[in-house]
């Protein structure tokens, strides 16, 4: 790739130039290929990330082509709510990821999953997400579909979509909510300064739905179903961040200092999962029970 300074980008330093020219790069990626000796000027050779441009400089960017690792399987013991020859619905642990991405290519529920499945994942979501139809964050835990084929993965995406799918969580929030029941409709999309975290956006934003209801206060926490009605990305963690009872735990959308100490991240748990199985037709509903770690808190509070 090759790119020729204007006049107006004078005195520009080239990691900032090239964040600015080439938007769907990252920054820090970009800095990574100054460093690496990815980038030179005027064919001279390799400059520094604080290299200031001069108008006319002809930069060269060599981008490596990716290599999408291998995924291996790996024995992890996993805690499998129901099974069948189509689908398995699985209590996920808290601090595990859910498939492979930067920074955690194993010990994800994907390779426990290869491990245990063997060939039978579905394929539709590529090799880094076999058998993959919805996720949940890192640190919450609870109920998760896999499908092992492509067939069963098609129907119950469907169900995603339409909306049809039961999924019941629970959560414990900061403060004291002054209504029983409540339903926030607010759409949500990327934050628009911070690009690792949603944001209610109305704007740019997708339709997100959830419906909360009270079912335990502690005086500055109250425990609370969250019921799903879409799917977006963090959705109970931003909704109830956005009327002013984040969840216990969150530093993202909360407090930057838990108040509990030692606890892992967000207090949510994928309790319920119910939906329609695909070759009986029949509805089917599953309850993941407490962590250990939840159950204790609940007590403590």
């Amino acid at each position: 790739m090759l790119l020729q300074v204007s006049d107006t980008d004078q005195g520009t330093r080239i990691d900032r130039y090239l964040a600015e020219q080439l938007t769907d790069i990252s920054r820090s990626y970009l800095q990574k290929l100054i460093g690496d000796g990815q980038v030179t000027v005027n064919r001279t050779g390799s400059v520094k990330a604080n290299y200031k441009v001069c108008a006319g400089d002809q930069i060269k960017i060599e981008i490596p082509v990716a290599v999408e690792p291998e995924i291996m399987a790996e024995d992890i013991p996993l805690d499998i709510l129901y099974e069948d020859q189509d689908l398995l619905v699985v209590n996920k642990p808290k601090g595990m990821v859910v498939h492979p991405c930067p920074g955690h290519y194993s010990h994800t529920l994907v390779n426990a999953l290869m491990y245990h499945c063997r060939e039978d994942l579905s394929g539709i979501n590529g090799v880094m997400r076999p058998g993959i139809v919805h996720r949940i964050d890192q640190d919450t835990t609870g109920s998760l579909l896999v499908c092992k084929n492509d067939y069963a993965h098609n129907f119950l995406a469907q169900q995603l979509k339409i909306h049809s799918i039961t999924r019941k969580y629970r959560a414990i929030v900061h403060g004291n909510l002054k209504v029983d029941t409540g339903t926030i409709n607010s759409p949500i999309g990327r934050h628009p300064v911070d690009r690792k975290k949603m944001a209610v956006n109305h704007k740019n934003g997708k339709e997100a739905v959830t419906h909360y209801r009270v079912l335990e206060r502690f005086g500055s926490y109250t425990y609370v179903e969250c019921q799903l009605e879409t799917g977006r990305t963090h959705q109970i963690r931003v909704h109830m961040s956005s009327i002013g009872h984040p969840l216990l735990g969150d530093a993202l959308y909360g407090p930057a200092k838990c108040p509990i100490p030692h606890l892992q991240g967000q207090t949510l748990h994928a309790m319920v999962l119910g939906f329609v199985h695909p070759v009986t037709k029949e509805y089917m509903e599953f309850t993941a029970p407490l962590p250990e770690y939840f159950e204790m808190l609940l007590k403590r509070l």
